[in-house]
């Protein structure tokens, strides 16, 4: 048995993993920061920002009267504000903030781990091809049951399974003879994304129902318009459990992203690893899909910033990944909300504006290696 089936073999699923293991090149234009300070001052930048967002609109509320109806709401007692105001506040701002919180964690934390089982800073959720699955089914219910006959939970039901079933098929065209390759990884899920994009448009092409295709064109370009307390319940439920094993498993990134002999030889299955990862990132991506639409570039800008400000420790980047995704969702949907009100945009019309700049930068500098996972 050579030193790498060795390593390989030990501790377990996925191998044993010292902490004082090396990482990938750390630092960062805030590497210094203490992480309890980065995560203290992300946390309060967010909470600020779901207060002032529930406060935007066509009615403006001042963030004092939103405290005080979400804080009557939470406790029990009798908000202060007219029921008209507290209405907007609690029935239909907050669960659309809130879900945009989770929504852009999810994506973000995606995009985080795609981009350490490719090894490539350009690396998106969406190129697994789950997001094509999830429209798929999502515009299936749309262009033939419709969402006035279809149950609360039938949409988002669909795109999920969609999405699954489109990460089960990448998944298996991406295993050769017992292992998963990152490149064929990519390759599947491009090939297979093509294809059910293919699907979607003729499906959207097929039904003459112009409401049908207006709701198409925001599920395909992202919105939180839908959002409702119970859909953010189950959301926050999903994303919330997936991010405690992301979470215990970052220091094996770690370890993923320096190579495969090299994560072999530190007592790590590259494939198994790899594996664990995609089924755990095809469920986040599938769980925000499902009741956001396709919000594109959130997994490739939030990833690629963390790492550029607070460096490339994966026990570092995931939590601000987290809190930063949450923030750029967060104020995309405000500002989509408000720029051509009382008309609403699509979010990813927005994400794409900031994305596509962000993702050009990215791919000129990670082609003189200044940019890395």
């Amino acid at each position: 048995m050579t030193m790498h089936e060795e390593a390989a073999g030990t501790g377990g699923l996925l191998g044993r993993v010292p902490p004082d293991r090396p990482v990938p090149a750390t630092g960062g234009l805030l590497g210094r920061v203490p992480p309890a300070a980065v995560l203290a001052g992300l946390l309060l930048a967010l909470l600020a920002s779901v207060v002032v967002a529930i406060g935007l609109g066509p009615v403006s509320i001042p963030p004092g009267r939103v405290l005080d109806a979400v804080t009557a709401h939470l406790t029990g007692g009798v908000s202060v504000i007219d029921r008209a105001e507290d209405f907007i506040v609690w029935e239909l701002r907050t669960p659309r903030v809130l879900l945009g919180v989770v929504v852009g964690a999810g994506l973000a934390v995606a995009g985080l781990l795609v981009q350490a089982m490719v090894r490539n800073p350009i690396g998106d959720p969406y190129i697994l091809g789950l997001s094509s699955g999830a429209s798929v089914g999502a515009v299936l219910v749309i262009t033939t049951i419709g969402t006035a006959t279809a149950g609360l939970f039938t949409l988002p039901a669909a795109a999920f399974t969609g999405a699954l079933l489109t990460g089960l098929g990448v998944f298996v065209l991406s295993r050769v003879r017992g292992r998963l390759h990152a490149t064929r990884m990519v390759l599947a899920g491009v090939a297979v994304g093509q294809l059910l994009g293919g699907v979607t448009s003729f499906l959207l092409l097929r039904t003459r129902n112009t409401d049908a295709q207006q709701q198409v064109l925001f599920w395909m370009l992202g919105s939180l318009a839908g959002a409702r307390w119970d859909l953010l319940a189950l959301s926050a439920a999903i994303v919330g459990v997936l991010l405690v094993p992301l979470w215990w498993q970052a220091n094996r990134v770690n370890l993923l992203v320096l190579g495969e002999d090299a994560a072999s030889a530190l007592g790590t299955d590259p494939t198994r690893l790899r594996a664990v990862l995609f089924v755990l990132t095809g469920l986040l991506t599938g769980a925000v899909v499902a009741v956001s639409g396709s919000i594109g570039f959130v997994g490739l800008v939030v990833p690629n910033l963390a790492r550029l400000l607070f460096g490339a420790d994966h026990r570092r980047t995931l939590p601000v990944c987290v809190l930063l995704g949450a923030l750029v969702v967060v104020w995309s949907d405000t500002a989509a909300r408000l720029v051509l009100a009382p008309t609403e945009l699509p979010i990813g019309i927005l994400t794409a504006a900031i994305g596509v700049p962000f993702f050009l930068w990215v791919l000129r500098r990670s082609a003189t290696g200044a940019v890395g996972v």
